[in-house]
């Protein structure tokens, strides 16, 4: 068995190219979310090649997911391939979606230059050479002629980016995730190729708004300024909330070590004159300022602690400073996961790294969120990682890329994880 799964592993490094092309052929469309481009063409072109291999096919709709419409429809793509026998289910998830490219670019973001070992573009690090390494990966041990009981599933699906809802949330309300029907997940997101990621910290976005009175701005006397409202509330997060939220660490094995605190982000701030305007602004006292926070969370914390700790700050400032009023608007809320570090797939895939690379994996919890939530909260389904090419710090970022040789790498992993959790029964 030992020199099948060798074969295996040559054969994959053979795939090299073919494995470079295909993680160019998916950056190429371009899947910006939002508004959710492209995703049908980059979906169906998943289908199209795993259909070859005897997967039977299958194009989900997240409708009425937000976002989802007739001109950006939330397309998932759901492969799934029966064995030899009776056994579980192994699901690689990937999502096919990715962030504005924004600025600061040297190279054309779509067009998967390989370069010095690389491949650049967007997404060529969060995530698609993670699918692009579980397909061919899939494909390698199918070639392979090897016995393979229980069930081999492919995804790729949408909207990760943006909380998931019209991807692997949408799925796992509808029983795609129920761990009746797959028992082990890997989602192939950036956390590098020799760490086994098991979970996240929570999330917790909000809106605050202070409220104020419009007047002339030459008379600002006779007006409430909001922004001056805000800028007490900003003040007191700098000096009160954020110094407390730095002294708190988890037992979460979060990467980057900094990433082990509790840590609030101001995302955006609003007020005052609309944003649209062209011209010189109108002469007005704001009547309105919005921030928008977002507040990552441990495993040691609540959601209402997190959220009370906010509101306190709102409330003080109510009884201390004339004028103030206030309102706090969910926008996105997350609990933290973190999948058992002695649970079939984690012992699978660190076993896999350790054969591949030579070396342990190291056991990491991620910064943010990703579709583990979903899996885990929705599903049920509590057997799952993420394992993928790609350096974490690298995602979002101008020139994105990935290594080829940590791509080739990943691929390997992933078939030697598959093949032992789909025969370690049998």
């Amino acid at each position: 068995m030992t020199e099948n799964i060798e074969r295996v592993m040559r054969t994959i490094e053979e795939r090299r190219e073919e494995l470079v092309a295909l993680t160019q052929e998916l950056v190429r469309f371009p899947t910006t979310n939002p508004p959710g481009m492209a995703y049908r063409e980059c979906a169906e072109a998943i289908g199209q090649r795993l259909k070859k291999r005897g997967f039977t096919i299958e194009y989900v709709r997240g409708e009425g997911a937000p976002g989802d419409n007739d001109r950006y429809p939330r397309i998932n793509v759901v492969a799934r391939r029966e064995g030899s026998g009776a056994g579980p289910c192994v699901h690689f998830n990937g999502h096919i979606d990715v962030v504005e490219t924004g600025r600061g670019w040297s190279v054309d973001p779509f067009a998967g230059l390989v370069r010095d070992g690389r491949i650049y573009g967007r997404g060529t690090c969060d995530m698609k050479a993670g699918i692009a390494a579980s397909i061919v990966a899939v494909e390698a041990l199918i070639d392979s002629g090897l016995p393979l009981p229980g069930a081999l599933e492919i995804s790729g699906t949408v909207d990760e980016e943006s909380g998931g809802y019209g991807g692997v949330a949408y799925l796992a309300e509808r029983g795609w995730f129920a761990p009746t029907r797959v028992q082990h997940v890997i989602i192939p997101e950036p956390l590098n190729v020799d760490r086994v990621c098991i979970g996240h910290r929570g999330v917790w976005w909000a809106e605050l708004e202070t409220k104020g009175r419009i007047a002339h701005g030459s008379m600002p006397f006779l007006g409430d300024s909001a922004i001056r409202h805000m800028g007490a509330v900003l003040e007191r997060l700098e000096h009160e909330v954020l110094p407390k939220l730095s002294a708190r660490t988890t037992s979460m094995p979060v990467v980057p070590p900094a990433a082990r605190h509790s840590t609030l982000n101001i995302n955006s701030v609003h007020g005052g004159q609309s944003e649209d305007f062209e011209g010189l602004p109108a002469p007005c006292v704001a009547d309105s300022c919005r921030i928008v926070i977002d507040r990552r969370f441990l495993v040691e914390e609540t959601l209402d602690g997190v959220k009370g700790e906010i509101r306190d700050v709102l409330e003080r400032l109510v009884r201390e400073r004339p004028g103030f009023a206030y309102s706090m608007r969910d926008l996105f809320k997350v609990l933290p996961v973190m999948a058992d570090r002695n649970g079939p797939v984690v012992k699978a895939t660190a076993a896999a790294v350790r054969a591949v690379l030579g070396r342990d994996a190291e056991i990491v919890c991620s910064p943010g969120t990703y579709d583990q939530k979903h899996i885990d909260r929705i599903g049920r389904l509590k057997d799952c990682i993420a394992y993928g090419p790609g350096i974490l710090d690298l995602a979002h970022q101008p020139d994105e890329y990935v290594g080829i040789d940590d791509l080739v790498a990943s691929a390997k992993v992933m078939a030697r994880s598959a093949h032992q959790l789909l025969t370690r029964g049998a």
